[in-house]
């Protein structure tokens, strides 16, 4: 569920992204939320599998992040899977927004985490990976992991 990271508290991550995507930059941005998705995001119910940004008119939303309703939130909840906006400076928009008009771009959440309380997202700027760069990586996961296991043995 959540874990410590840097004293930040990491409540959802994407581990997906990495084996479908290359993720070339970083950026943390704030969301904007209600009380009851709060809550329920405290709770470790939001769930960024499948999720993505888009920039519409110089302002980026989140797309397909399920929120599960608070179940105390009766008539305050709202839609689990409603666009929300991000909370980012201009600028790193319009940069945004031209990175990813080149081909083959795209903006993916990777993690929501809380920062003094708040609750932010780390968008990745990523292009996506070909079967074979999968393949790849999962061969070099396991060649690292039997190398690691190989050294283990031998210092003990």
């Amino acid at each position: 569920m959540a874990k410590k990271d840097n004293g930040n508290r990491t409540l959802a991550e994407n581990r997906k992204a990495f084996h479908d995507y290359f993720i070339e930059e970083t950026y943390e941005a704030g969301i904007s939320l209600v009380g009851t998705e709060v809550k329920s995001i405290r709770l470790g119910k939001a769930n960024l599998k499948d999720s993505y940004a888009q920039i519409k008119d110089g302002e980026i939303f989140i797309c397909n992040m399920h929120i599960s309703p608070y179940e105390q939130g009766n008539i305050f909840n709202r839609d689990p899977l409603r666009n929300r906006k991000l909370l980012m400076h201009k600028n790193e928009i319009l940069k945004l927004d031209e990175d990813v008009s080149r081909q083959g771009y795209t903006l993916v959440p990777i993690a929501l985490y809380l920062v003094r309380g708040k609750v932010k997202v780390k968008i990745g700027l990523a292009k996506g990976k070909h079967n074979y760069d999968k393949r790849e990586a999962l061969k070099e996961k396991s060649a690292k992991r039997e190398i690691d296991k190989q050294m283990k043995e031998r210092y003990r």
